[in-house]
């Protein structure tokens, strides 16, 4: 397999060049071999109990995993929603969700502080949940150049907040929301590559640090966050959709687990899995890996399930649910 060096105004990020055959080869296998790549029924999943999470909006930690690279946070009182995808499917041709229930109800979710988005690809920067949210939501912080989609979609350009990496802002005194490095790309069609950046993001107050990985590959540039905003409380990384042909993008499970090492993390919460079908590895591959390989390490995990709430002035363990459908395979 061939590489290509892409260019951008961030730092040079190096991706696999497949060949024809290769592209073929990998088409064909998507769309016509299943293998496990999708559960045979549906997934356990919660509907998000908004009370539950903002019961307490001046203190304390609480998050809910709503799939994919979807979270709901209430930090120190601050509602804080990433990459927000509601939608059953994201593109025309693109795979469905493994649950056809979405575990939220837009409408009913209460007014929120900031939604984050990390890049541009369908599956995280979602038209139909960016105008959900439109009239909802305080700032939308976004990479350089996202901006105008959201604008395009009606979020007014005053909630607009672009960001390259290393830029902070704080909305008040107490919060403080950092675009950090990420070893990705974008684009949402075949003539806009890299045209826009992507993003990893810091969370922080003075109690709390959170990182959020977005779509990233390992690469040394979570020591460097890890050095910078560390350590961190919890580590919400990407955690499947990898693939030796793409490996420069998505992270194995065990580079996942050397990545929350890198950033200092005490509690790690693998994300970007049981949602969508974006690889050929079985649907439960990710977490059985990485927890076999946080385990090696001695690492915390958190596995909640999608729609759950996490009170994190509780100590957390791996609840494995999961498994029951893992035996319908």
């Amino acid at each position: 397999m061939k590489q290509t060096v892409i260019q951008t105004s961030a730092p040079t990020v190096v991706m696999n060049k497949m060949s024809l055959k290769e592209h073929v080869e990998m088409f064909w296998k998507f769309f016509f071999i299943k293998a496990e790549r999708t559960p045979k029924t549906p997934l356990p999943q919660q509907q998000l109990d908004y009370d539950q999470l903002f019961d307490n909006r001046q203190s304390g930690l609480k998050t809910c995993w709503l799939g994919h690279s979807s979270l709901l946070i209430n930090i120190n009182g601050y509602s804080i929603l990433t990459d927000p995808v509601f939608e059953r499917k994201v593109t025309p041709v693109g795979p469905a969700r493994f649950n056809k229930e979405i575990p939220i109800n837009v409408d009913s979710l209460p007014p929120l502080d900031i939604v984050i988005i990390s890049h541009d690809h369908y599956d995280h920067l979602n038209k139909y949940s960016i105008q959900q949210l439109a009239e909802k939501v305080g700032y939308f912080m976004v990479p350089r150049g996202v901006g105008r989609r959201l604008i395009k979609w009606s979020v007014s350009p005053a909630k607009v907040i672009e960001f390259d990496w290393w830029d902070e802002f704080q909305p008040t005194g107490n919060l403080t929301v950092a675009s950090t490095p990420a070893q990705h790309f974008s684009g949402r069609g075949w003539f806009d590559r890299n045209r826009t950046l992507w993003s990893s993001w810091v969370i922080k107050t003075p109690e709390h640090r959170l990182f959020f990985s977005g779509d990233t590959g390992y690469f040394s540039g979570f020591s460097e966050i890890g050095d910078k905003y560390g350590p961190f409380d919890i580590t919400f990384l990407e955690c499947g959709a990898y693939d030796s042909r793409w490996s420069n993008i998505h992270m194995f499970p065990e580079q996942t687990v050397q990545a929350h090492l890198d950033l200092r993390g005490k509690l790690l919460q693998p994300i970007h899995w049981a949602t969508f079908n974006l690889a050929f590895h079985p649907w439960y591959e990710p977490v059985e890996r990485l927890i076999e390989s946080a385990w090696n390490e001695n690492i915390a995990v958190m596995t909640p399930m999608i729609g759950s709430i996490v009170n994190h002035s509780n100590s957390q363990a791996v609840d494995s649910w999961w498994t029951p459908a893992m035996s319908n395979c």
